[in-house]
């Protein structure tokens, strides 16, 4: 894989080749990286994909179609996406970023295709990036369905608790370990009735407690 590849799989042709250099260089590389077009590029596809849950459901109120683009535009989905696209070959890393396996890293690979979208924006315009994000995104838009709004793991085990009269569950924080740019939280999940006590991890506290959540509604569903 060449970064002239991935523009490829991309489905843009850059101009200005410069940008997609910089998209594709993280931090520890060099002074001239890539998070000022991770910033830009985040806007740009909260944007794109909110317009598109408009248009395509015209009835859905606004807390549904946020709950929709905040599942869409999250780290785990931009992962799996950068995962697809094979950005991790051609990023280029700082020598201690290689070695730990930042090419790998959830929380670098989401930043470098939101750079991705940030380039492709200053390249060819907002329609350009729209249309780039939504050809990429479209497998995702498939699997949607209207008014099956998916709720998170939060959301969904304090109403399981509600609806059964039961005490609203606690969450604490274990630890938080890793650099300052790149920790991992450790959250724990305290029921009272019935007795349960479950933990989840992330790449930050707000994941990490709905992997405790998430875990704690298996368990009592189990």
């Amino acid at each position: 894989m060449t970064p002239s590849q991935l523009a490829v799989a991309l489905g843009h042709s850059f101009a200005r080749k410069n940008l997609l250099q910089v998209a594709l260089t993280h931090r520890s590389y060099g002074a001239l990286h890539n998070e000022r077009l991770e910033f830009l590029g985040d806007s740009v596809l909260n944007c794109v994909v909110a317009n598109s849950l408009y248009s395509r459901y015209p009835e859905l109120p606004e807390g549904d179609l946020s709950r929709l683009r905040a599942n869409l535009v999250c780290q785990e989905s931009l992962h799996q996406l950068a995962l697809s696209l094979k950005i991790g070959e051609v990023l280029l890393l700082g020598e201690g970023e290689l070695k730990s396996g930042g090419h790998q890293r959830p929380s670098i690979l989401a930043d470098a295709l939101e750079a991705l979208f940030g380039a492709v924006f200053l390249d060819a315009g907002f329609d350009a990036a729209a249309l780039t994000i939504n050809r990429l995104y479209e497998p995702l838009y498939e699997k949607l369905r209207p008014g099956e709004v998916i709720k998170d793991p939060k959301t969904r085990l304090q109403e399981w608790l509600q609806g059964r009269k039961k005490p609203l569950p606690r969450y604490q924080l274990l630890e938080a370990t890793g650099a300052a740019h790149d920790q991992r939280f450790s959250v724990v999940c305290e029921i009272d009735n019935p007795s349960l006590r479950t933990t989840g991890t992330g790449m930050s506290r707000r994941t990490a407690e709905q992997a405790a959540a998430d875990n704690a509604l298996k368990a009592l569903k189990a």
